[in-house]
């Protein structure tokens, strides 16, 4: 199965949108961004294009994916960065998505006090080159994707410079752990937190990092 493996760009923001929203959602029926927007998957999907597309560059921004295809098929979607500075501008990014959905600001300012669990959990390694938003589409799961795309973005972090990597996942998502040990990760910190097992259902987030 030939896969192609390349930089992101604006044309395939509702992939991304896809992509970062099924991210958030993980091995869940709900995620984050039905919680915070209180919509359905196709709303919260076309919100997410537009967080892709925004003129802040959050950790949602096209800029920072790179994107599998299969036979031209858009199949599986990764971001990574060095920058922390990409979670702080995420408030931004919200609210030129929620200006071109038509959210009022009334809403608007409900986003974080229903989403703010999702930091209660979080775990981080100083200088390391962090991987978000990891998405395949069904049908592509199982075809070694997702390890192609790692291999890729951890070249990338090596050009800049970085000697290790991290990522992270929600408790009880098998998947992802088997994926990520076979691409060299491995187990760094487990973190619960009683908000987000309240919101989720699931105790925390645990992280694996490697040397690259």
């Amino acid at each position: 199965m030939p896969i192609l493996i390349r930089p992101a760009t604006p044309a395939d923001a509702p992939f991304l949108g896809w992509a970062c929203v099924m991210a958030s959602r993980s091995q869940l029926e709900r995620g984050w961004f039905e919680i915070v927007l209180q919509r359905d998957e196709a709303f919260c999907i076309e919100f997410a294009t537009y967080l892709t597309l925004a003129k802040a560059v959050s950790w949602w921004h096209w800029s920072l994916f790179h994107v599998a295809e299969v036979d031209g098929v858009l199949a599986s979607a990764m971001c990574g960065f060095g920058d922390d500075s990409v979670y702080r501008v995420s408030h931004e990014a919200m609210a030129e998505a929620g200006d071109r959905m038509g959210i009022p600001k009334s809403e608007q300012a409900q986003f974080w006090p229903r989403g703010k669990f999702i930091i209660s959990p979080s775990t981080s390694e100083d200088g390391a080159w962090t991987i978000e938003n990891v998405a395949t589409k069904p049908e592509f799961r199982g075809t070694g994707i997702t390890y192609a795309l790692l291999q890729v973005e951890l070249g990338v972090a090596r050009s800049k410079g970085f000697k290790r990597a991290q990522i992270s996942f929600y408790v009880g998502n098998t998947a992802a752990e088997r994926n990520y040990t076979k691409s060299h990760f491995k187990f760094a910190e487990e973190k619960h937190a009683p908000d987000f097992e309240a919101a989720f259902g699931i105790p925390g987030v645990r992280r694996f990092a490697r040397n690259i």
